[in-house]
């Protein structure tokens, strides 16, 4: 774990790991010492979000307040008309929504504020707007095709909280983060000496806190590094949290789903990318932000956890995830 922290050139990294059960942290980085030890501070985990998204839709379903199944128009716009095949929570959940990455009209946001907060100014009723819009004419027939899609994991998240009659924050924090005792976690920022600060790909300019608006379904997540191997050994131990309906749901999340790509190599549950390796299944999901990126993933044969964090965005040649990978799928 040190090795891998010394591989991550950043202010700040994190590796944190979990093995039946026993813990271990290594923290570092380029960085000046931080006022609060790095692993204590919470990191925006961005697109892994979806994964706890996915996991409020799953447990919701298994209360028996909604279904997979439900069209996502009629918890957002209950009169609108829903068409031929409309696109349902679990379309929106897997990717298959036939939505694309961003609505069209986020796109000038993103390249002005890019390295800022592009979903500031997204509300949640413009985003709904959008994907009404967008279910007029899909670019896919739902279902058809699988497509990474922010779009369709912020609409998946909203179309819960409208469900259920309340706004997604409150939503997550009752029914997954509470449940699970992930105390040091939430969406919101929460300044100095509680947040990580991230930086640009330079690695050295610092950036503002996310700041998600509509869109903090799909990535507004912070957590510390305990705080997501909690979240993770949920994962590798559903029965830890039941019977009912959480237990259900942290089940249902690891069940296989869709093939994708070429010859259908690639293997998706609800929410995690699924890997198969020498020592068992390994499911994981990354994330980034406009300053920091995560990795987070198990293994249910070895009953391994591997968390990884850190303040910096990089580019698609860095090691970060490659080296949080390796931490996951070859073990000692």
């Amino acid at each position: 774990m040190a090795d891998a922290v010394q591989a991550v050139d950043a202010y700040d990294t994190v590796f944190a790991y979990s093995r039946a059960g026993r813990r271990a942290v290594c923290a570092g980085g380029d960085g000046p010492p931080t006022p609060v030890a790095r692993e204590r501070l919470r990191y925006e985990v961005g697109s892994a979000t979806k994964t706890a998204t996915v996991l409020l839709l799953a447990r919701l379903h298994h209360e028996g307040r909604l279904s997979w199944l439900d069209p996502a128009l009629t918890h957002l716009t209950p009169r609108h008309p829903l068409g031929d095949r409309p696109a349902t929570l679990l379309h929106l959940a897997t990717h298959t929504s036939g939505l694309p990455r961003l609505p069209p009209d986020l796109y000038p946001a993103v390249i002005t504020d890019r390295c800022t907060n592009p979903y500031a100014g997204y509300p949640a009723a413009r985003l709904v707007a959008a994907f009404v819009r967008a279910s007029a004419r899909p670019r896919h027939r739902p279902g058809a095709r699988w497509r990474y899609s922010n779009f369709g994991a912020a609409v998946l998240g909203q179309a819960l909280a409208a469900g259920s009659d309340t706004d997604w924050n409150t939503l997550l924090a009752g029914h997954i983060l509470t449940p699970l005792g992930m105390s040091d976690s939430g969406t919101r920022p929460s300044g100095p000496g509680t947040d990580a600060v991230g930086h640009r790909k330079d690695g050295r300019t610092p950036v503002p806190p996310l700041l998600a608006a509509g869109f903090s379904p799909a990535g507004a997540l912070r957590a510390t590094p305990h705080d997501l191997l909690t979240y993770l050994e949920a994962h590798l131990h559903p029965e830890r949290h039941g019977p009912g309906a959480l237990a259900d749901a942290l089940r249902a999340v690891r069940q296989p789903m869709l093939r994708r790509g070429l010859g259908h190599r690639h293997i998706h549950s609800a929410t995690w990318f699924v890997t198969p390796t020498r020592h068992g299944v390994a499911y994981s999901h990354g994330g980034a932000t406009c300053g920091q990126q995560a990795f987070l993933g198990f293994r249910p044969e070895t009953d391994t956890a591997v968390v990884g964090l850190t303040t910096r965005r990089f580019t698609a040649r860095d090691p970060f995830m490659a080296t949080a990978l390796t931490l996951l799928t070859d073990p000692p």
